[in-house]
């Protein structure tokens, strides 16, 4: 495949991430994920390890919000023969089960892909916030 079909193969898996937040389907958020991906997220604990602990997380998402959208801008990808990384600024945010609307708060991610199968996966994913040492906050009011 083409560098350029690579970016496009990497760039669909990701799309399919947002896709199935958006359609809240885990089904969905199964296919893009290595089976063995580790992800650190902005909730604890420090590391979910394994798609079914990938997949708890976006539940507990799930039972909060009852419509959820997904942005996801500037994603910058560098890409070898089986491996890739990317990072990109997202944000969640839709309304809650609770009626209340959330605008979200825009965070850090950055995906590592593995080639499997002929397919490319997420094996890694990270969400962060920026912190302000002084204070031990999140800065969460940032945006791109």
């Amino acid at each position: 495949m083409s560098a350029a079909g690579e970016e496009t193969a990497i760039r669909r898996q990701i799309e399919k991430v947002v896709e199935g937040l958006r359609a809240k389907d885990l089904d969905a958020l199964r296919e893009p994920y290595a089976p063995d991906v580790v992800s650190f997220d902005v909730e604890p604990p420090l590391q979910h390890v394994g798609i079914e602990a990938k997949l708890a997380n976006w539940a507990r998402v799930f039972q909060v919000f009852e419509t959820v959208d997904y942005e996801l801008r500037d994603l910058t990808l560098t890409i070898g023969a089986d491996v890739a990384f990317g990072h990109a600024f997202g944000r969640l945010s839709g309304a809650m089960k609770n009626g209340v609307a959330t605008a979200g708060m825009w965070v850090r991610v950055t995906y590592g892909l593995r080639k499997i199968d002929g397919s490319w996966r997420i094996a890694h994913d990270q969400v962060s916030v920026p912190l302000d040492v002084l204070s031990g906050n999140g800065m969460v009011d940032l945006e791109p």
